[in-house]
């Protein structure tokens, strides 16, 4: 069995609508490093998409699951609950920025959180308008695709999304967009397409993931709570992808000196396994009347087992202070190479959030092209990286945070290489 005649049957079997960023098809996996089919071993600098920030089958997380799975592994919460459930909403509760009361319910994916988000914030404020971002990520579900700002691949051929969303341009410096620009946006929304006192929340995500690793800088996120604040409006930080560490910071809002109304996460919340969650200010937390929230998987015992396994990581193991450092080595290695690779334009991120962004030499213009040569050459030299950004110019960085060290050296070793091969010389 080879990774080609696995992709040969994956054609006949699997829509061509699940998009795959390699053909390699993996056998295990441990820590920080994968091995495929073939035997074929990669550093693994995509984590699942920031899912694993405590590295593959971490012994605690693997541990935690087993022990669940010797108990129970489903019952459906809102059939016959359980106490690990209660017991992961209460340190989330604790966790979440924001000086005030909080409760949490739990879903399964990121975009269903998002979903939930909305419909808490429809059914607190009484309006049905939301606003969201250019460049954003919100998920694939109906709602989600309305919310995500990047029409290709997702929102390409699926007709009219779901009304009473809007979007305005995040502040992004390198392309040209200030937050003056941002908040002079919003306020023409607000004079020509929806009032404010419609709009029920307005939802960022405090680093954009897909967009291309862009931060919210901190005097946007102040003038937007305050704007929100003015006009009644809920602030949803989608914490999806920057959450757990990976930006320094147990949640990327803790950057920032205001708290959102409504957080959503997932992703690396139970370390590889489905869980996702929406926390937020009791008030609205309660304002949906009962079962209008819930789902049959939400909460599995085995994701809520291993959730708490990965907060006891984070806090025993140091992993926001271990993201810092992890992120301040790359930065510095990508800016060494920026006389040998004049493509650079960017490299950005808090923490061990970091992307590298590419022009073109000779145009100035975003350089897809460029961004996808390093992923490929960096593939043959086994470094799996992924590209992302409106423009697909960006290459984001996403180890597991538990990397080892010299896995690390030797990942930045292959990235300089790759990066000078991309160039042809």
């Amino acid at each position: 069995m080879n990774n080609v005649e696995i992709s040969n049957r994956k054609n006949n079997s699997i829509s061509r609508s699940v998009g795959m960023m390699t053909q390699i098809y993996a056998d295990r996996a441990e820590n920080s490093e994968i091995w495929d089919v073939e035997g074929n071993r990669y550093i693994d600098f995509a984590s699942g998409i920031a899912v694993v920030n405590t590295g593959h089958r971490h012994p605690r997380v693997i541990e935690a699951v087993k022990a669940q799975i010797d108990r129970f592994t489903h019952t459906c919460h809102q059939v016959v609950p359980y106490e690990n459930y209660v017991a992961l909403a209460e340190r989330l509760n604790k966790l979440v920025p924001g000086d005030f009361e909080k409760k949490t319910v739990f879903v399964t994916t990121g975009a269903e959180a998002v979903e939930n988000a909305v419909k808490i914030a429809r059914a607190a404020t009484g309006r049905s308008a939301v606003i969201a971002f250019g460049g954003g990520f919100h998920g694939r579900t109906f709602m989600g695709m309305s919310l995500t700002g990047k029409i290709v691949p997702y929102k390409a051929g699926f007709g009219s999304m779901p009304g009473d969303v809007f979007h305005a341009p995040f502040p992004i410096s390198l392309h040209g967009v200030s937050v003056e620009d941002s908040m002079a946006a919003l306020d023409k929304l607000f004079k020509t397409d929806v009032e404010a006192t419609r709009v029920a929340a307005i939802i960022l995500e405090p680093v954009q993931g897909e967009g291309g690793f862009y931060e919210a800088p901190r005097e946007f996120m102040v003038q937007l709570r305050r704007l929100c604040d003015e006009h009644g409006i809920l602030l949803i930080a989608d914490e999806v992808q920057t959450g757990f560490a990976r930006t320094g910071r147990m949640f990327a809002m803790e950057h920032h000196d205001v708290a959102a109304d409504l957080t959503t996460m997932a992703k690396s919340l139970a370390g590889g396994f489905p869980l996702a969650a929406v926390t937020g200010s009791t008030e609205l937390m309660d304002a949906p009347n009962p079962g209008g929230l819930g789902g049959t998987y939400g909460g599995n015992p085995l994701g809520i087992a291993a959730a708490h396994a990965v907060l006891d990581v984070i806090e025993e193991e140091g992993l926001c202070e271990r993201a810092e450092q992890l992120g301040a080595r790359l930065k510095q290695r990508l800016q060494s190479l920026r006389d040998k690779v004049p493509e650079i334009a960017e490299i950005r991120g808090p923490g061990f959030m970091n992307a590298v962004e590419f022009n073109n030499v000779k145009t100035g213009l975003p350089s897809a092209e460029f961004a996808n040569a390093v992923r490929a050459k960096a593939l043959e030299n086994g470094l799996l990286l992924l590209t992302c950004g409106v423009y697909g110019n960006v290459v984001r960085f996403l180890c597991p945070l538990t990397v080892q060290d010299e896995i690390f050296s030797e990942a930045l070793d292959i990235l300089e290489k790759s990066m000078v091969m991309a160039r042809g010389d």
